[in-house]
């Protein structure tokens, strides 16, 4: 096994190994916004020991690669940690890697965002008097869902559909202007940011998604969906941020 470089950026990390994810989400390293920033970098500006998290790293992947070795596999603790190391998607086509997108991430948001919010509002309407920081998370939830409507519609219709094209046509028979991508993907990685804030923002308000004691099963089925939403999330925007984007400007540049 190589060693764990720590001035390598979270992002290339997690591209290596998807896996490492679990890791990165238990220590609240942010490997999908923040994920350009190298491992010691991110290690220090959330007070941890850059040595410490890359022995937990390296112990664990030593640990998995045992299990392999002994046929025994790890189950998975979230369909998003299964899904997240299925597939190395740097090697696959864009329109592959967009199709993967949709189907899976954008899928989930479809079905999932209408049944939180009515879980949301089911929730406030019960528990608000004892817990009114529930009323926030409903506010945040409600913006957050707005922005992501709008996000994926603008995905699908315009720049996944260009992105697809460029691979296809190439960039002088299908008569792109050079750095047409630019701005695009600069404004899907604002909105990318800006829900990574609404993320953070309601798993504060909810003291990390730990039901209180008096809670009932649906404020805790609703703490558990939304701290799925963050990790489906997460991985949604690192596989845009850090894999598809990056290789779509190198495409249209023709490198």
């Amino acid at each position: 096994m190589s060693t764990i470089n720590e001035q390598k950026t979270v992002a290339e990390l997690v591209t290596e190994r998807p896996d490492r994810t679990r890791i990165f989400e238990r220590l609240g390293i942010d490997y999908c916004c923040g994920g350009r920033k190298t491992l010691a970098q991110a290690c220090q500006e959330k007070g941890l020991d850059v040595r410490t998290v890359v022995a937990t790293l390296q112990a664990v992947e030593e640990a998995a690669e045992a299990q392999t070795r002994a046929g025994v596999g790890a189950e998975a603790e979230t369909e998003a940690e299964a899904e997240a190391g299925a597939t190395g998607w740097t090697a696959a086509s864009l329109a592959e890697l967009c199709d993967h997108i949709v189907a899976t991430h954008h899928r989930y948001l479809y079905e999932e965002l209408p049944r939180l919010e009515a879980l949301l509002a089911r929730v406030v309407e019960v528990h608000e008097e004892r817990h009114p920081e529930l009323l926030e998370v409903q506010g945040v939830f409600g913006g957050l869902r707005d922005e992501l409507v709008s996000h994926l519609m603008k995905e699908e219709q315009v720049l996944f559909p260009t992105i697809r094209e460029l691979e296809t046509r190439g960039q002088e028979s299908s008569g792109f202007r050079l750095g047409s991508l630019v701005n695009p993907i600069r404004v899907m990685e604002m909105e990318h940011e800006s829900a990574g804030q609404a993320l953070a923002k309601m798993r504060e308000l909810t003291g990390g998604y730990a039901p209180p004691a008096d809670a009932c099963n649906s404020y805790r089925a609703l703490l558990t969906a939304l701290a799925w939403l963050e990790q489906d999330l997460h991985m949604h925007i690192h596989k845009e941020n850090n894999i598809l984007f990056p290789r779509a400007l190198a495409a249209e540049q023709g490198q």
